[in-house]
């Protein structure tokens, strides 16, 4: 079982109330092999919401707003879920604060990218969860 970006699986939730649909995403969903969720919405952020990038080990709004504590209560949320399914592998959207794998925004909300990753990215890691992003599948 793989646990998936719920904006992949074409659910509304990213931080513009848009999703980014990814079809072969949609089609593990679709058949029973992944489970969407949005780390971001669990950790009780509403959608749409002002876009938020790390910096400095913490999750800022571009107003300077620290989300950093729903950000992590999301990923503790949502990494429960995907142990209680025995998720092994997750497909994760790029360069989110939350899902990122291997670039982030540099948190100058200036479109720069830095290595890097999000903060589910990080805790999935963690507990032995491989993590691809949507080009990778």
């Amino acid at each position: 079982m793989k646990i998936v970006s719920a904006c992949l699986a074409g659910i509304e939730c990213r931080w513009d109330g848009k999703s980014k649909p990814c079809q072969k995403v949609i089609d593990l969903v679709k058949t029973g092999k992944a489970i969407p969720i949005c780390p971001e919405e669990l950790g009780g952020l509403a959608t749409p919401r002002e876009p938020s990038e790390q910096k400095n080990n913490k999750i800022l709004t571009k107003s300077g707003k620290d989300l950093t504590q729903e950000f992590e209560s999301g990923a503790e949320k949502a990494l429960r879920i995907a142990k209680l399914n025995n998720c092994t592998k997750a497909i994760l959207k790029s360069k989110s604060p939350s899902c990122g794998s291997k670039k982030i925004y540099d948190g100058t909300f200036s479109n720069k990218l830095i290595e890097g990753e999000g903060i589910f990215t990080k805790i999935l890691r963690q507990n032995g969860i491989k993590v691809l992003n949507e080009d990778e599948i």
